[in-house]
């Protein structure tokens, strides 16, 4: 009896092992397979630019599989229009679920940005013309608010205890869930002019 339980245990075990790796749900995926779902980079609908590495990849296969409809058309938005000729406005792609607005704006100095973070939506955040830097870091690192949350505009405006800067330019894409602080519009070099594209991708 006791070696029949004892079977019983092992056998539940593996097959609560089994189920976790055939499981649809990415939040019960190991890191080997949230790497290699995204790294076959099905998710970008064909748009042929590279996501950097700073995006969570178990965040976003959770978000995209819990939205596929929202992801994918974001993503063909962003493979279907010359980006770095749209016109300065808001696109509707899907209402208020996904829409993005696209702006122009000259990169500014350190001390002339803020970090911000968004509880609502998540960004996509692609430089379609020109370079900049964009600070991040994780929400766990907020120090001061700066301006409290905006629920119309969907924004915080905080400091943060430390951040590190990365290079945003046309040939990758960044993506901001709401832990992630970021600070974008930061000059690289010389301030100079930035053409970006955000598409909002709504959570709920």
């Amino acid at each position: 009896m006791k070696n029949l339980f004892l079977k019983i245990m092992v056998l539940t075990g593996f097959l609560s092992i089994i189920g976790c790796r055939n499981s649809p749900d990415p939040a019960t995926w190991s890191d080997k397979k949230i790497n290699k779902w995204f790294g076959k980079g099905e998710w970008l609908n064909g748009w042929t630019v590279k996501p950097d590495e700073t995006i969570n990849r178990k965040e976003f296969a959770v978000s995209y599989f819990k939205h596929k409809d929202r992801w994918d058309k974001a993503f063909a938005f962003l493979r279907d229009y010359d980006l770095s000729k749209l016109e300065l406005k808001r696109y509707d792609i899907d209402g208020n679920n996904v829409y993005a607005p696209v702006s122009e704006y000259l990169t500014k100095n350190e001390e002339d940005a803020r970090y911000e973070a968004h509880r609502r939506y998540i960004d996509i955040q692609y430089v379609a013309s020109g370079k900049e830097l964009i600070g991040i870091a994780p929400l766990s690192l907020q120090k001061d608010i700066l301006e409290p949350y905006d629920e119309l505009r969907d924004i915080v405006f905080m400091t943060v205890t430390q951040g590190v800067n990365f290079s945003a330019k046309p040939d990758r894409f960044f993506i901001f869930f709401p832990g992630d602080v970021h600070r974008p519009g930061l000059k690289d070099g010389e301030n100079s002019q930035v053409r970006k594209v955000v598409v909002k991708v709504k959570i709920d």
